[in-house]
């Protein structure tokens, strides 16, 4: 005979084609709730998953990898003191660009528009290796960003609000306060030299460079901001190698790295993914209660199987083995198909969804809203491992009370009117 006994009566049971329609339907409606759950859930964590590495990847290309900046509260440091973090910086490990920089909150004045921009001054040569932005989307423009010549770059929304082309004149307002204590703002007349889009509203509509010595001019040193932007061999490494940086910087200066400087946008997409899959795993738990419901409504239709086995020596143990063997077998298999579903969309969603769009006529993910082209989709096997046990934990759970109730079943009470 097939040993052990618990896991081939289990497996007989599986097979055999019950009498009861309902019981049939309860089984493979809970095997279907499980593999939907699962399959749902290894999509939406894949999706969110390279929406994420989008992100990362956008804000990483648009920002210095970290940046020094003077400590809050502290006095402005003198161009001594910047030379000297500059040189500790330099010198730091992973350190492959260094680039002075300057920001001003201001106005952009264009009769009868004004908008509100944030004016940024930089050294364009050491601008194109620190930051993609400065290589890639305004490098043909940089040279023209020279001192004196009260030049700018700004974004495509800040052009478009206020109608802008390059060789246009733009008026900067700069926000001061006199000695007296009385507002005296700053007026500056500069010309357009470019514009850039990089595909984010923050920065194609904030966003405004110029010489850094020119934004100097406008404000005095206390009244701006003034910062190094660093750029690491490796910007995932960026928190490591800051912490390493954070110590040898001269006092009264401190460190930010792009995942500080960001922290809002992943902690967002941390939330997201953290509710969507309580959510979601709410399914698989919906799916473990129908095998509860199913194996009660099996421990009461084989009562009498039960209690002949009992009779013939089997142990309460090895009833309680039969029917999780049943359970078990139901949940994995549905975690199985959940699995390979999950797997098949998520690593062919580029696919799938443009052919769904064009058969149904309708639009799953508008770029125009989103800023990016396609859906992303990153698989992660720490994700599907883990979606796997929580699936196989539920459905394994959801089997220890009917078998338990099967396995104290009185052989006596079960037989008394067969």
């Amino acid at each position: 005979m097939f040993r052990p006994l618990p896991l081939f009566v289990g497996l007989r049971y599986v097979r055999a084609r019950t009498r009861k329609f309902f019981v049939s339907f309860i089984t493979w409606t809970s095997l279907a709730g499980v593999c939907v759950g699962v399959a749902a859930l290894i999509v939406i964590l894949s999706v969110m998953n390279g929406l994420e590495g989008d992100l990362r990847d956008q804000l990483v290309s648009l920002s210095a990898h970290a940046r020094v900046v003077a400590r809050a509260g502290a006095s402005a440091p003198s161009a001594a003191q910047w030379a000297a973090a500059e040189r500790t910086v330099r010198a730091a490990e992973g350190v492959v660009a260094v680039s002075h920089y300057v920001e001003i909150q201001g106005l952009a004045v264009r009769a009868p528009e004004t908008m509100p921009i944030l004016l940024r001054g930089i050294d364009p040569a050491a601008e194109a290796a620190v930051t993609d932005i400065g290589r890639s989307l305004v490098q043909g423009h940089l040279g023209d960003l020279t001192r004196g010549s009260n030049r700018v770059i700004l974004g495509q929304v800040i052009a478009d609000h206020l109608g802008l082309a390059p060789g246009d004149t733009l008026t900067v307002l700069v926000p001061d306060v006199s000695a007296a204590g009385v507002p005296a703002p700053r007026l500056r007349e500069m010309t357009v030299a470019g514009v850039f889009e990089v595909g984010r509203v923050e920065l194609d509509g904030n966003l405004v460079f110029g010489d850094i010595e020119d934004v100097r001019a406008l404000t005095p040193a206390g009244s701006r901001t003034e910062g190094l932007r660093i750029r690491f061999r490796d910007a995932l490494a960026a928190p490591v190698l800051s912490a390493r940086l954070r110590p040898q910087l001269p006092p009264g200066f401190e460190l930010f790295d792009w995942t500080q400087d960001n922290a809002s946008y992943f902690r967002a997409v941390r939330i997201e993914k953290t509710m969507m899959s309580l959510i979601l795993m709410m399914i698989v738990g919906v799916a473990a209660f129908n095998i509860v419901s199913m194996l009660v409504m099996v421990v009461t239709d084989k009562r009498t199987d039960i209690a002949i086995l009992r009779t013939l020596g089997t142990a309460p143990r090895g009833i309680l083995g039969i029917f999780m063997t049943q359970g078990l077998l139901i949940g994995w298999v549905g975690v199985a198909l959940g699995v390979a579903v999950g797997l098949g969309i998520a690593l062919h969603v580029d696919t799938l969804v443009p052919f769904l769009e064009h058969t149904f006529h309708f639009q799953i993910f508008n770029s125009d809203v989103y800023d990016m082209p396609r859906i992303p989709s990153d698989v992660r096997w720490i994700n599907i491992t883990m979606i796997s046990a929580g699936a196989l934990l539920l459905t394994a759970l959801a089997t220890v009370y009917p078998a338990i109730r099967a396995a104290h079943i009185a052989p006596a009470e079960a037989l008394r009117y067969e």
